[in-house]
């Protein structure tokens, strides 16, 4: 008894030494290495394949020689400090990328616009008051109401009629088929079928089948508001009901079928089974996919940007973020802005959180 106490007492120097040595050895190395790659001159691919083997040795070096340093820990110190040695560089990085710039982004919304003198709440009073601000609160409203409804909707409409189709395999193809697509893609693929000549030939798709049938082609996205907004929903429905569709297609194929079939020798209905067996049976996963879908509609910005560049009462909130913040170089106004979208997509993730907490203790 007491040799093993005398043991751990000599080897506490020990391991406060190399507790301190190996983490300053690191940080010198790795900086080292940081300094002469920076200062020497060498060809880019060259470059470029160093910094994969210094990343890929540096961080298998670290959770190495930090590992070593744990394992001479008593055992009761070791299971607590080792599962921090995993998710600690994690926790760091996602602290450095997203939690430094949004406490930056919030400190900047209550500075003026060259981030130089504190306005207090001002700029958020007029994000609230100003025409501009609230017409893209308005149309962000837009998108989440129709673009993430339609998206959810059809995406199980069609989960649900492939299923039991025999041409399952390519209708889902075909409806995913747009997921492979960027959204810049898909703002020039659809810029052609809105694109509206007046007095010429029509050479846009839309326009070209409207005066086939004898109409007047329309300016689909620019003078028809405040309906141009759910000519560009339009995009993100083509687009996200793949999404949709195959998550909540795998979700449809795990309810037990002898409940399904219970229920109609029963006497119910499709229409009855479907919302009552169907629905509560798949509510996490269209939970998920819905929160999913909202928060992407939230942050819509591509499409915008490249079919109208937010003009014509189309603005959204991040495409007058980067309006304000870059090309007017209006700091305050530009981070409130991102700040507001924070604060929208909190409470939905939240929710989602719960919901599933409350699916997992069930």
């Amino acid at each position: 008894m007491m040799s093993s106490a005398a043991a751990a007492k000599r080897s506490v120097p020990i391991i406060a030494f190399w507790s301190v040595l190996v983490p300053l050895l690191n940080i010198a190395g790795h900086t080292a290495i940081f300094f002469l790659l920076r200062s020497s001159s060498l060809h880019p691919v060259l470059y470029a394949i160093l910094a994969i083997l210094w990343g890929v040795a540096g961080v298998y070096s670290i959770y190495w020689s930090f590992n070593l340093v744990i394992e001479l820990y008593p055992d009761k110190w070791k299971r607590r400090i080792q599962p921090f040695l995993f998710i600690g560089p994690a926790i760091g990085l996602l602290g450095w990328l997203l939690l430094i710039p949004t406490v930056r982004t919030l400190v900047m919304s209550f500075q003026d616009a060259s981030s130089s003198k504190f306005v207090g709440f001002a700029n958020y009073a007029a994000v609230f008051t100003n025409r501009l601000l609230l017409t893209a609160l308005r149309n962000n409203l837009l998108w989440v109401v129709f673009g993430a409804t339609a998206c959810i909707i059809l995406g199980l409409l069609i989960a649900v009629l492939a299923d039991r189709s025999s041409f399952e395999r390519l209708a889902k193809t075909i409806i995913f088929m747009p997921m492979a697509i960027s959204f810049v893609a898909a703002g020039v693929i659809w810029k052609f079928i809105y694109y509206y000549q007046p007095g010429e030939e029509q050479i846009g798709l839309l326009n070209a089948i409207v005066v086939w049938f004898g109409g007047e082609p329309q300016a689909w996205t620019s003078m028809m508001q405040p309906w141009n907004n759910l000519f560009l929903i339009v995009i993100l429905v083509w687009m996200q009901t793949g999404f949709a569709m195959v998550i909540l297609s795998a979700a449809l194929k795990g309810v037990p079928e002898d409940i399904l079939e219970a229920a109609r020798m029963d006497g119910a209905g499709e229409i009855r089974v479907f919302f009552r067996i169907i629905i509560p049976y798949i509510s996490t996963t269209l939970l998920s996919v819905t929160t999913t879908i909202i928060v992407f509609t939230l942050k819509i910005f591509d499409v915008v940007m490249v079919m109208t560049g937010g003009q014509y009462d189309t603005e959204v909130v991040a495409t007058q973020f980067y309006r304000q913040f870059f090309m007017y170089q209006n700091f305050g106004y530009g981070s409130t802005l991102a700040i507001v979208l924070l604060i929208a997509v909190i409470p939905v993730i939240v929710f989602n959180l719960r919901q599933i907490r409350k699916q997992g203790e069930i």
